[in-house]
Formats: C-alpha cells, sequence, structure tokens
C-alpha cells in the first residue's frame, strides 16, 4: 500500500537516519557528515556517509545510497512496505488501515498469534520441567552441571512423553488447531489428528534480538532420533537468520562473538561468563546469520567441535564469515570435544587464554590442508607449498595484505620469501581452482582413505553389505553392536540402520535424507555405496560376511583394550570377556 505523503514525512521525520544507522554502523563525525564503514560491501577504509542535513546516506565504494527507508530496506532485507511499518513502529506511530493496509494488519495480527502461541508453549515447556513428570529433564540438565539461574535465564523446559497434551492446552488458551500448526507447535496425524510436535524432549526455546520466542529445539532423552529437533520453518522463524543465545550476545560487548555449534555450548560459555557466545540453529552457518552479526561485531571466534566434522564446519564457517566481510579465528579445544567439555575439564580461566590465543583463520586453513600432505616427501612437500601459494592468491587479491601472509607463512615452514614468490608468479589468475585442484585429494577424502586401509573399511563394507542385503541382518544381529563401529559417522549410520532394520522398515535410499547436512548425506550415500564382494556360492558369502563382521570386532576389541587402563580392575574381566565373544563368534560361524 501507498500511505499518504504527510504519513510518510512523519514517519521519516520522527526516526533521525544518523539515530537508526548508528544502530548498525559505527559512525564518526568528520566535518558536518558521519562516515564508517559501509554495511553493504566489503570494505576497510570508510567510505559511507551519513548526511544528518540531508538524512540521506550514500557509499562512495559500492554506490548505494538513499534514505532511513531505503537503509532500513536494504539492511534488513524488507519491502518498502515492512520498512515503513518498522520505522513507524519505532516512533510509536499508528498507520492507517484499509486496502492492501487491512491486509498487512491481518499479516501482522496472525504473527503476534503465533508468537503468543509460542510464549504459551515456552512457558508451558519451563513448568513442565520443574514438574514430577518432567523429572527425568531436570537430572539431564542437572547433570549437565546447569544451574538454576541459567535454567531460568534461557526459559528451559521439558516436553512430556505424551500425544496431545500441549495441544490441548493451547486449545483451552484459545488458540486455533491451525495456530498451533503454524507456530510449528504440532504436527497433523492422518488417523490421530493433531499431536504434539515435542515429546520426551528437554526443551531449548529459541528467542529473537528482541527477546520473543519464535521456536524451539528439543534434546531427546535416553534413545531415539533425531537426537535434536528443531521447530520447522514459519512464518515467524527462519533458522537461516538467527542465533541462539544472540539475545544476550548482543549486549556482551566483547568486541567479538564466539560462535559455537550447539545450543548447551552456548549455555554452558555463557554460565561460565561469556556472554558473548551464540550458535547456529540445527544448520550450516548460513549467509543469513553472518549478516546478522555483522550487525554488532566486526569479528568472531569459532569454538566447534574438535573433531573431523566440526573441522569442516569451521572450515565452511571461516568462507562465510570472509563472504560477509568478517574476520574469523578459529580456537583450539584439544583435547577435549566440544566448549562444554572444555569449560568442565579446564575452566573459564583456561578458555579465556584459548580465546586470546585463537588461530587466524587463514592460517588455520592452511594447516588443514597441511594434514593432507606427508611433509616429509620432497614431492608431496612442493604440492603443499604450491598450494598454499594458489591458496593465497585467492585469498588476499590486495598485495600489502597478501605480502604480509606471505612473509608469516614462510617463516612458519622455513620457506625462502623470494622462491615462494616466484611460485606465486607461476600461478595463473585463471586457474587457481584448478591448480588447487591438481595439487591434492581433499583432506578429508585423504584421511577417510587412509583409515579405510587401518579399519573403517570393513565397517563401511558391512554397512553397504546390508544396504544391499538387509536380511542378512538376522544372521549377525546377535553377534555385532553399534558400538563396535568405531568410527563416529559410522556408528551414527549404523544406530539408524540396525533400528531401521529390527523394526522392518529399512530402506537404504531413505537413509540419507535422515542427515540435516548435505555432506553428511553424500557422506552416508558413499559408505552405503562401497564396493564389496559378496560372492555367488553360498558358502562364499557366509565366509565374506563372517569375516567383515569378524574384523569390526576385532578392530573395536583392539581399541577398547588399547585406550582402557591395565591397572583398571575391570581390565581382566574386559580382555577376557572381548577374546570369549570372539571365540564364540569365531567357532559359530568359521
Amino acid at each position: 500500500m501507498r500511505y499518504d505523503d504527510s504519513i510518510i514525512e512523519d514517519v521519516r521525520a520522527a526516526n533521525d537516519i544518523v539515530d537508526v544507522i548508528s544502530q548498525t554502523v559505527q559512525l564518526s563525525r568528520r566535518g558536518s557528515n558521519y562516515f564508517g564503514l559501509c554495511p553493504f560491501h566489503n570494505e576497510k577504509t570508510p567510505s559511507f556517509s551519513v548526511s544528518p542535513a540531508k538524512q540521506m546516506f550514500y557509499c562512495f565504494g559500492c554506490g548505494v545510497g538513499g534514505n532511513v527507508f531505503t537503509y532500513v530496506q536494504k539492511y534488513d532485507n524488507l519491502s518498502w512496505t515492512e520498512a515503513v511499518k518498522q520505522l513507524a513502529e519505532r516512533a510509536h506511530i499508528t498507520l492507517p488501515t484499509g486496502g492492501d493496509a487491512e491486509k498487512e494488519k491481518q499479516k501482522t495480527d496472525r504473527r503476534k498469534r503465533l508468537l503468543d502461541a509460542n510464549k504459551e508453549a515456552a512457558a508451558w515447556y519451563y513448568y513442565r520441567l520443574r514438574s514430577e513428570k518432567g523429572a527425568a529433564g531436570m537430572q539431564y540438565l542437572q547433570q549437565r552441571g546447569l544451574s538454576e539461574e541459567t535454567l531460568k535465564r534461557f526459559g528451559l523446559g521439558f516436553a512430556p512423553l505424551s500425544r496431545d497434551v500441549l495441544v490441548r492446552y493451547l486449545r483451552e488458551k484459545g488458540f486455533s488447531d491451525a495456530e498451533i500448526v503454524d507456530a510449528g507447535l504440532a504436527v497433523r496425524d492422518e488417523k490421530s489428528g493433531l499431536k504434539d510436535k515435542f515429546w520426551n524432549r528437554v526443551m531449548f526455546p529459541i528467542q529473537d534480538t528482541n527477546g520473543r520466542v519464535i521456536g524451539f529445539g528439543g534434546r531427546v532423552l535416553g534413545e531415539g532420533e533425531p537426537k535434536y529437533l528443531n521447530s520447522p520453518e514459519t512464518m515467524i522463524f527462519d533458522k537461516s537468520r538467527n542465533l541462539y543465545g544472540l539475545m544476550y550476545a548482543k549486549n556482551a560487548r566483547k568486541g567479538l562473538f564466539i560462535l559455537c555449534e550447539g545450543y548447551m555450548d552456548v549455555i554452558a560459555m555463557q554460565q561460565a561468563g561469556f556472554l558473548e557466545a551464540v550458535a547456529s540453529l540445527g544448520t550450516s552457518f548460513t549467509e543469513g546469520q553472518a549478516a546478522l552479526l555483522k550487525r554488532y561485531t566486526k569479528e568472531a571466534v569459532l569454538a566447534y567441535d574438535s573433531d573431523e566434522a566440526g573441522t569442516r564446519a569451521a572450515l565452511r564457517a571461516i568462507r562465510v564469515l570472509r563472504g560477509a566481510g568478517l574476520r574469523a579465528k578459529v580456537m583450539t579445544l584439544a583435547p577435549h570435544k566440544d566448549p562444554d567439555e572444555f569449560l568442565k575439564a579446564l575452566g573459564a580461566e583456561e578458555m579465556e587464554r584459548r580465546i586470546r590465543a585463537a588461530e587466524n583463520a587463514f592460517l588455520f586453513e592452511i594447516s588443514v590442508i597441511e594434514r593432507g600432505y606427508r611433509m616429509e616427501d620432497p614431492a608431496e612437500r612442493t604440492a603443499f607449498y604450491k598450494e598454499m601459494a594458489a591458496r593465497l592468491l585467492q585469498t588476499f587479491p590486495e598485495a600489502v595484505e597478501r605480502e604480509n601472509y606471505l612473509q608469516t607463512l614462510c617463516a612458519k615452514y622455513h620457506i625462502n620469501a623470494d622462491d615462494f614468490r616466484q611460485t606465486l608468479a607461476t600461478i595463473p589468475a585463471g586457474a587457481l581452482q584448478s591448480a588447487a585442484a591438481q595439487q591434492r585429494e581433499n583432506v578429508y577424502t585423504r584421511a577417510r582413505k587412509a583409515r579405510g586401509e587401518e579399519g573403517v573399511k570393513s565397517q563401511r563394507m558391512l554397512l553397504a553389505w546390508l544396504a544391499e542385503r538387509p536380511a542378512d541382518f538376522e544372521r549377525i544381529r546377535e553377534d555385532v553392536q553399534v558400538t563396535d563401529f568405531t568410527d563416529p559417522f559410522c556408528a551414527r549410520v549404523a544406530e539408524m540402520m540396525f533400528a531401521a532394520l529390527t523394526e522392518g522398515r529399512f530402506q537404504a535410499a531413505a537413509l540419507p535424507d535422515r542427515f540435516e547436512e548435505e555432506e553428511e548425506r553424500e557422506q552416508c550415500a558413499l559408505i552405503l555405496n562401497t564396493p564389496v564382494v559378496i560372492g555367488e556360492k553360498e558358502a562364499e558369502q557366509s565366509q565374506a560376511l563372517h569375516d567383515i563382521v569378524l574384523d569390526v570386532i576385532k578392530r573395536a576389541y583392539d581399541k577398547k583394550l588399547k585406550e582402557a587402563n591395565p591397572s583398571d580392575p575391570s581390565y581382566l574381566s574386559m580382555t577376557i570377556e572381548g577374546k570369549r565373544r570372539l571365540e564364540d563368534f569365531s567357532r559359530r560361524r568359521g
């Protein structure tokens, strides 16, 4: 709707452009205007000008300019009408209704109803945690070391093991079935009608920057998939444009944000005093989330899990942060897996030290690439140097910055700087991607191949065998366990596969869809398609399956034995039990 010019002028006059823009851009006065770093493109020298006299902004770097409505439109990715409404609300101005405005009012009213439904649900989950039916949830959270103050701060709750108890409560509060479903709190079942979306889960309310509950994350208690379940995308919840914990982190004023992977990591960090911690919402870190971060900071420290999956996620996040014009660093949590585990073991003081010592993102990327090469081999070392040179050119087009990194890399890897500059000169600017691709296989592919030769291969072969011949599961189900899969990802696949096979609902083609990350779906598909020689004769098939299962069990036993403490009283019984298990299996199947 096009509002009357007088109304538009009232809204514009009530929203000083310097005040509005200074909420998201650090401005400094220079003469009669204000200047800052442009939020719409990556720059290091301020070229973004705001004129209080004209009530206009203009970027001399990218050419973007306009008035306060234009700025809000571009910055928050809104329509013109939405920008007017947002600024009118900021100035407490009531806009006229009628025509399209009536439709906008209906949309606004609908959003409010969904927010109200989520608010009621959050309160309901909160009180259920403190009831007799929430005892298991309370015990879990207390075992995780969370204080009562933290439970209240984050509004943690519990969804009991019940089919529609929340649905019935919200109906009593006056919410329609359509509103309950649209809020993401229930799902429709053709046979039984409306049922709760979450049950038997510890509940994590997800709040926007204004403190409104826009969705939930639920952590299952005991066995069950998925381990974490998030609200679906709704009118009020967009996972790619929100961050868990941001409501508190935005006021931390630490000059940086700590980017974690999960809810518990953020809660543990903030409980320990690191209020600047946030996390993405069950997905890979997105451009929308980076843009959200950029409103409040120029730098992010990644505190991702120290395992292979965490490293992959960190590399993806670095690229997104760099694209948004944010500086990134990576802290090491080793020898611990995640921030929660780290804090319990080493405490806040050591966490602070690790944050201060966080590694430059580009140097972290290079160190990850290095893992894919055998540096003792001159040929592979040379290939590594060439890829490092290609990455340097790709990442830093500006000569001065590139030279700074060049000197750092040469010092770290003991390379003559002039020789390295000659290597840079040999790489065609238009062939950087292909040059890098020719110099190496992906570090994770190489690592997986290496591990496959050392034990993971048999685990993958067993999963691929069962994907092809699910009926054979009955032959081995008493002999092999999920805990025999020492590779974490194989164990996840095995857990899902074994559960489906036990229930008689297994479909190989559906298994990759159980994973949210695209890379994980691809990895699952790769495992299920691992080449396996089954053989034509029954005796050959039985022997092949026996050999694969035996190798899986034996390697799991060897790993367990290697990690155990010989002085532990249970060490002897564990050794005897492991050998007996191997002998029994060999005797039955041999």
